[in-house]
């Protein structure tokens, strides 16, 4: 059985489970808390290994070739592209599309958030490179350590040989080990979409947020099935553009309900290689970099919600340099949430009252009772930018070998 049926499977075992269960019977939610927790944690538990190992690997390799500074050419423009693009798309819909007005909230602001920025570029370099390998959730400390790592294996390739046999061989074992962990990842998604549906059928009922969880389905539909697959056309010369989507469809169900960019990171690991045909010099190196990076999805979504605070609080038009600042800062937050696999577009929205300012600092209470769910859609936009983003990156620099479509798994 394919993959993406597995999880398919998996996800609506669990919507159904949340409809069918009765009320009573799910008034104490501990031990599903428990079972998503342990799904998550089971999901991602080999991920830092598989990463360290397969970019100190790849960049080597793509060095020697002289291939290292294209490949982060090409993330980085795509990064810059998708998340202006996105948060450009999210402005005009949100604009275009009268939304109705969410009731005012009396709370007050509770917790403050920061985007951490400083703390972040300490974390890059801690007092021991080892240390990069304990955090599981920040993973770029780890990645530049592995692209040192990398770097210093290709310098001197002799001294180097029986290192980089020794990691090429761990990151082999470790994939082996991913594979499993990913097959079984596809029974935890049962509990992770039910908890997922719990929440949902709680904002549906209300009524108050229906308006912006369509907007926001469109807005990811547009993406997933217009934008990528043209640009997919046009950049690749791919005659069959949807087999990407096809190919990313069991990362795609994890990053919707599951709402955690690392999740869908690793689940990613194998269509990338097994389906698409991505070479791992390339795909290991570009995949966790999109993940922490282009956040285009998040941005998108948090420029959306704010535009909906403002116009909650106010009947009166926004302003063309408020809609520029809201899609500046959007854009600016985004770039910075590699250590929020998980809750990221509200984090963002957050920090983007609190410095707006005008009253506003508590708007974001606006949309707590549904930032499980657009979180959901700024990660499922996410994954998606990982995924063509890697396929593009690797068609255009030669690192990909065409597979045929019965064969995906």
């Amino acid at each position: 059985m394919k993959l993406w049926i597995k999880y398919l499977l998996g996800c609506i075992i669990g919507i159904a489970a949340a409809y069918l269960i009765p009320d009573t019977l799910m008034q104490d939610t501990h031990v599903l808390s428990v079972l998503t927790e342990l799904a998550l944690r089971t999901g991602r538990y080999i991920l830092v290994p598989v990463l360290f190992f397969s970019v100190t690997v790849g960049v080597c390799y793509l060095r020697e070739s002289r291939m290292l500074i294209k490949t982060t050419v090409s993330v980085v423009l795509i990064t810059v592209f998708s998340t202006l693009l996105f948060t450009a798309l999210g402005l005009a819909s949100v604009l275009i599309v009268r939304m109705p007005r969410i009731p005012i909230s009396v709370d007050r602001v509770s917790q403050s958030a920061t985007l951490g920025i400083a703390d972040l570029l300490l974390k890059l370099f801690p007092w021991s490179g080892f240390e990069s390998l304990i955090d599981g959730v920040f993973l770029l400390p780890m990645i530049v350590f592995a692209c040192f790592a990398g770097v210093g294996c290709s310098v001197d390739r002799n001294a180097s040989k029986p290192t980089v046999t020794l990691f090429d061989s761990l990151a082999s074992v470790c994939s082996i080990i991913m594979s499993f962990f990913i097959d079984l990842l596809a029974i935890g998604l049962i509990a992770i979409s039910c908890t997922w549906a719990l929440s949902w059928f709680q904002v549906f009922s209300s009524g108050l947020y229906n308006s912006l969880i369509i907007l926001l389905a469109v807005n990811l539909a547009i993406i997933g099935l217009v934008l990528y697959p043209i640009l997919v056309r046009l950049i690749c010369k791919e005659r069959h553009p949807y087999r990407v989507l096809y190919a990313g469809i069991a990362p795609l169900l994890t990053a919707f309900f599951s709402g955690d960019t690392n999740l869908s990171l690793a689940v990613a690991t194998r269509p990338i290689k097994e389906s698409l045909g991505v070479r791992r010099r390339c795909g290991n190196y570009t995949l966790p970099l999109f993940s922490i990076f282009a956040r285009g999805g998040t941005a998108l979504v948090t420029s959306v919600s704010f535009i909906i605070i403002l116009r909650s609080y106010s009947s009166l038009g926004i302003a063309f340099g408020d809609i520029l600042w809201i899609g500046g800062v959007s854009c600016f937050c985004s770039l910075f949430l590699g250590g929020l696999p998980t809750g990221g577009a509200y984090t963002a929205l957050m920090v983007m009252c609190a410095m707006y300012g005008r009253g506003f600092e508590a708007g974001y209470l606006l949309i707590r009772p549904v930032a499980p769910i657009i979180g959901s859609f700024a990660c499922a936009i996410d994954a998606l930018t990982m995924l063509f983003g890697t396929f593009i990156t690797a068609n255009k620099l030669g690192m990909a070998e065409r597979r045929d479509i019965h064969f995906f798994i």
